[in-house]
């Protein structure tokens, strides 16, 4: 295979600091951190390792609503925000991406926390923006009832318009610290928002200058209708699953549409399906692996995974071998892409639950096999329109990181695929290629210096 030769050849690579790990049995493993999900040193262990292997960035999920069903992870983990901003002083080159739900946080609270850590980490930050879809999240924040699908967007977009209005508040050189002649700053280039809207009313301005890369990368994970087309219209970059290549390559081409139709460059946003990679030095090793941890997915542990995209609906209460229930429109208004995808799955194949679940829940193959099998793998998609880069899940806990560093990423520098090394003092727009955005208050007034409507020419350094 030859390397991509678009306009950004290389692969964009995260690693989700997950703990003990995604599912309900990783912890069990003998590789596992018991206690991963709040135990920094591992996660500075993770975040160093992910770091020596040249991967653009970290990133930590979240969600604001457990039950007893929910997986150990899910039960006992770090803020983003908290974590991230401890993981910036023990790293010094990667992104440190975060969820933050827009449903239920305050936009000037979100803005000013991802403006503090975009200065800790010196331009590191990243801003996973999620809609919430777990109902009972409504009740851990004073509300009766969950939003809809569609408010919970259109929420979204006036929230990600308060923030990003925000960091602008400060132009670049305001804060002039003129000691001599007793300026702090440039009274002319503090902004106010005065923003009004359906669900936000937001004076400002914010109480933080805009930082080395301007704003934080914004990240998106869309997979229904509406969640496609906010993605592609505001997200730097976007999560996205899919089993198979071609699964990848119509998500691709469907998205890329979606940026294209918004009017913006599809070379500046990149698609990065999440990965469960299992290297082995041979191919029986990789094997061996694989079959370690399907076994720590038994069913009881396949159906509470099953139950999340149903907002943790109870599959406990039908019968294992008896065909998929009909749920009707559950999973709608919560993980609506996903289940829809189950349903649909259940439909065509004829599975019954149990194997419904096991399907779901276990790892898929796509990239298990021996280095070379999974860096062949890695570049075939990203070659062949499938993907920009990669969201890297553990698969084995506290192993599969390791191996993939150590035997994967040699083979993916050789193939002019990843950065040896970092540039020094990169920003994170600068490692994903991406343009300083000017300050919006800036470019209005060179505008109207120059009487052009065309806006100034954004730089980005390579790195």
């Amino acid at each position: 295979m030859s390397p991509s030769t678009s306009r950004n050849p290389t692969l964009k690579l995260g690693f989700v600091l997950h703990g003990v790990g995604a599912g309900w049995g990783d912890w069990r493993h003998e590789a596992a951190v018991a206690d991963g999900s709040v135990n920094f040193r591992f996660y500075t262990e993770q975040a160093q390792l992910a770091e020596k292997g040249c991967f653009d960035f970290l990133f930590v999920a979240d969600s604001v609503h457990i039950t007893e069903r929910s997986s150990p992870h899910y039960l006992n983990r770090f803020e983003p925000l908290t974590i991230l901003s401890a993981l910036a002083a023990v790293t010094r080159h990667i992104g440190l991406v975060g969820t933050v739900t827009a449903s239920y946080s305050e936009p000037f609270t979100v803005a000013r926390q991802f403006a503090s850590l975009d200065h800790i980490s010196g331009g590191r930050a990243g801003w996973n923006v999620v809609t919430s879809w777990l109902d009972g999240s409504a009740r851990n924040y004073s509300r009766q009832a969950h939003y809809a699908h569609d408010v919970r967007y259109r929420l979204a977009h006036e929230h990600l318009n308060v923030v990003q209005g925000l960091w602008d508040s400060w132009e670049d050189d305001a804060l002039t610290r003129n000691k001599a002649t007793g300026q702090f700053f440039d009274p002319a280039k503090l902004h106010r928002l005065d923003h009004q809207g359906e669900f936000f009313q937001v004076e400002g301005p914010l109480n933080i200058a805009r930082s080395r890369q301007g704003q934080p990368v914004i990240f998106q994970a869309g997979a229904s209708e509406d969640g496609k087309t906010f993605a592609a219209q505001r997200a730097d970059a976007i999560f996205f699953h899919a089993d198979t290549l071609e699964e990848a390559q119509a998500y691709y081409r469907d998205v890329k549409a979606r940026v294209v139709a918004a009017g913006r460059d599809p070379e500046q946003v990149f698609l990065l399906p999440g990965i469960r990679p299992i290297v082995g030095r041979t191919a029986q090793e990789a094997e061996e692996k694989y079959e370690t941890l399907a076994a720590l997915v038994p069913i009881e542990n396949a159906i509470a995974a099953l139950a999340r995209p149903f907002n943790d609906h109870d599959f406990s209460q039908y019968p294992l071998d008896a065909p998929f229930p009909d749920v009707g429109d559950l999973g709608r208004n919560s993980q609506q892409a996903a289940s829809d995808r189950i349903k649909q799955i259940a439909a065509e194949t004829g599975w019954t639950l149990r194997e419904v679940a096991l399907w779901y829940a276990r790892p898929k193959r796509a990239f298990v096999g021996t280095a070379e099998q999974v860096a062949d793998e890695l570049q075939r998609w990203f070659e062949q329109g499938a993907a920009d880069g990669f969201n890297f899940f553990e698969a084995l806990p506290n192993t599969s990181l390791k191996d993939f560093v150590e035997l994967v990423v040699p083979l993916l520098q050789a193939r002019g695929l990843l950065r040896h090394a970092y540039q020094e003092q990169a920003t994170f727009r600068d490692l994903l290629n991406l343009p300083f955005p000017i300050n919006r208050h800036t470019e209005a007034r060179l505008r109207a210096q120059t009487g052009s409507r065309q806006a100034p020419v954004n730089t980005v350094v390579a790195a």
